[in-house]
């Protein structure tokens, strides 16, 4: 029995003995593993526990200027200050919270913005035992909620008597706590830009040892040296705080935007934000791992954004927006009718495409007076009938189609068709060419230029065939001028304008004289300059050039310059241009043109103006009401036109839609004021 018990105590023994060599091994091991990566590796993890983390941080330069043609500023940058916050990356919700409690105390801020939800939020982080009672002990203790699902549980739970303990001071410290949050690590984040004040920035100033992340920096705002002057055309800028618009957001940071940058958003200024941002400048930051920064480094100093030079002369567009308004108030004074209440002018060097000027007026009452607003657009993205001003396509569409031959007659008489209302010219004519046709409106050698692309010879109450490959034709020679189909221009949402719908032989007539498609007055401006320089589709553009970044008494660095580009050229013989050119003279300078009356005298007469006059029934829409007013008929007037007409330096088109007949010469009127205000403004250059 002892002999068992010692043979056990022996095994025992033994086996003690083996755990422990195994565990004296094993720590050996452990310690000669500790010493080899304390010596041989140590350096390395040294490293790693003091690594720094280094971020590029991006700020804004100056957007480029926008110049007149003439060198005049129209778009500018005005430096201001701003109060920005820079967050580290490791602040907590209670330090933001601190910090945006601090600066409350110097700043006022608006709280419109403020949602609910941010509310909720705030009154969570500020009221921590208050927002515990929003759950249950069950809820608290129950491991399968997550914290987010608690949370949203206390957000369901917050009710207005809560949010009621949120008072003005509150609401404040809450403002810009939500600006605070919308910021990235290392970049500055706009918390008030609008209004901030002197005394703001002198207090703010003082105190920023106490605000950390808080700073003052320089920001720039765009100024629009002409007020309204073609305000909507050169478009406009998000603010900082809008930042880039969210259907937008992913194109632009892929470029390496922030989302607090500001961007072009409309016409030139979004047509150009390529070139009117610039580049940024690069800062590198190191920091420690604890967020601290350690270093910083300039990569680059960014490049203010280039500056571009516009084909519009500021000064011309100026007189032609004041000539729109007076005639326009003036028609409305003398019964131009209840649905006249807009009008537009395009000036364009139909050589060259450099459009001069481009305005749009419309005009309401308010408090008995008449007043005027910027509807330049109107000029690229509003269609109308533009009437016979469109008979030079006609009659060119008709030669090469070879319906009708260079000097070819047509008896004017009343049109009568079967089952037709009667259609006729303004007079009857009798006999009458091409050039008369032109020079006199005549409508019905329009249309019986139509009737010979139909193959027939007009009789009194014949049936005109139905020939749908006679409206394309008549479109494919309008197209060549720009009549259907975009220009082209460098703007953004340009309209093509409105195919009447139907086959009818009658609308087909009604196509010729300019009363079925409907066409912007800056394609009609194309036309008539296609007709002027001989047959070329100028496309019109505003920019001319793009230029260096220019400081004061500097000579411009140009970039890039913008040369003509021809869209095509007509499929018409040169002669045949020439016969249509001498008829569009024939309007203004010879006894019975439909222009004569108002041009055939000094100083009108002088300029050598040639072109065409317009006028198209029409219907008023009100696109508010979506309603069209068939019971109360309106005229569309219209006047296009170039000069001199035999080294043409300008092309104009002149819109004036739903006038009453009586208002007629409101058109030719702008049309001599616009002449008038051109050819002064080249005298003045070549004196200068």
């Amino acid at each position: 029995m002892e002999r068992k018990k010692t043979k056990k105590k022996r095994t025992k023994s033994a086996m003690l003995n083996i755990i422990l060599t195994v565990v004296f091994v094993l720590f050996t091991v452990l310690v000669f593993r500790l010493a080899f990566v304390q010596l041989n590796e140590g350096e390395m993890y040294e490293k790693k526990l003091n690594s720094t983390n280094v971020k590029e941080v991006r700020y804004h330069l100056p957007r480029g200027k926008i110049y007149d043609r003439n060198n005049q500023v129209i778009v500018d940058n005005e430096a201001s200050n701003i109060i920005v916050y820079t967050k580290k990356g490791n602040e907590t919700d209670q330090g933001l919270l601190e910090v945006a409690t601090k600066l409350s105390a110097y700043i006022s801020i608006k709280t419109d913005k403020i949602t609910e939800r941010d509310m909720k939020d705030y009154w969570i982080v500020t009221r921590p035992k208050k927002a515990l009672k929003k759950l249950t002990d069950k809820e608290l203790q129950n491991q399968e909620l997550t914290n987010k699902e608690r949370y949203q549980r206390q957000l369901d739970r917050i009710g207005e008597s809560d949010l009621k303990e949120i008072g003005n001071g509150e609401k404040k410290v809450l403002a810009i706590l939500r600006e605070m949050k919308k910021g990235y690590a290392y970049t500055p984040q706009p918390i008030k830009v609008e209004h901030v004040t002197n005394q703001e920035l002198a207090r703010v100033s003082e105190a920023l040892n106490e605000i950390p992340g808080v700073d003052i920096l320089t920001d720039w705002e765009r100024t629009y040296r002409y007020g309204e002057l073609f305000r909507s055309v050169l478009g406009s800028t998000t603010s900082r705080e809008e930042g880039i618009p969210k259907e937008k957001l992913d194109g632009y940071l892929s470029k390496s935007y922030s989302r607090n940058d500001r961007v072009g958003k409309s016409q030139l200024e979004y047509q150009y934000e390529d070139v009117l941002r610039g580049t940024k400048s690069v800062t590198e930051i190191e920091t420690d791992r604890i967020g601290n920064i350690v270093r910083t480094h300039e990569v680059s100093a960014g490049e203010p954004g280039k500056d571009l030079m516009l084909t519009i002369d500021i000064g011309l567009q100026e007189k032609v927006e004041e000539i729109l308004t007076a005639e326009l108030i003036n028609a409305k004074r003398n019964g131009g009718g209840a649905f006249l209440n807009k009008a537009f002018v395009v000036m364009m060097n139909p050589v060259t495409g450099e459009v001069l000027a481009m305005a749009g007026k419309q005009i309401e009452e308010v408090n008995d007076k008449w007043v005027a607003t910027d509807y330049a657009l109107g000029t690229v993205n509003s269609s109308f009938e533009m009437g016979s001003s469109v008979k030079g396509a006609t009659v060119l569409s008709g030669y090469e189609s070879g319906a009708i031959q260079p000097g070819q007659s047509f008896l004017d008489e009343p049109i009568y068709l079967l089952s037709t209302p009667v259609k006729k010219s303004v007079r009857t004519m009798g006999m009458v060419n091409d050039l008369t046709a032109l020079k006199q409106s005549s409508n019905v050698y329009m249309f019986k230029t139509a009737m010979s692309m139909l193959g027939k010879t007009y009789y009194r109450n014949m049936k005109l065939p139905l020939d749908s490959n006679a409206f394309e034709t008549f479109r494919y020679y309008f197209n060549q001028f720009g009549l259907g189909v975009k220009t082209g221009i460098d703007l953004p949402n340009e309209a093509s304008g409105y195919r009447g719908q139907g086959g009818s032989p009658g609308y087909l007539l009604d196509f010729t004289i300019g009363q079925y498609d409907t066409y912007t007055p800056m394609q009609l401006t194309q036309y008539i300059s296609t007709i002027a320089n001989g047959g070329y589709r100028v496309q019109p553009h505003l920019l001319k050039e793009i230029r260096e970044p220019q400081m004061e008494d500097q000579d411009p660095v140009i970039f890039q310059s913008v040369s003509p580009v021809y869209l095509n050229r007509i499929d018409m013989d040169k002669q045949k241009v020439e016969r249509v050119q001498e008829g569009f003279r024939k309007v203004f300078h010879e006894q019975g043109g439909s222009a004569a009356s108002h041009f055939n005298k000094q100083p009108y007469k002088s300029y050598k103006i040639a072109g065409k006059t317009g006028t198209a029934q029409s219907f008023y829409y009100d696109p508010e009401l979506r309603k069209t007013y068939t019971d109360k008929p309106t005229n569309n007037l219209t006047l296009v036109g170039y000069a001199p007409y035999d080294n043409p330096e300008v092309a104009f088109s002149v819109v004036i839609p739903n006038a009453r007949t009586n208002s007629h010469p409101i058109s030719q009127k702008i049309g001599q004021g616009i002449m008038e205000a051109f050819f002064e403004d080249d005298d003045q250059d070549q004196h200068e």
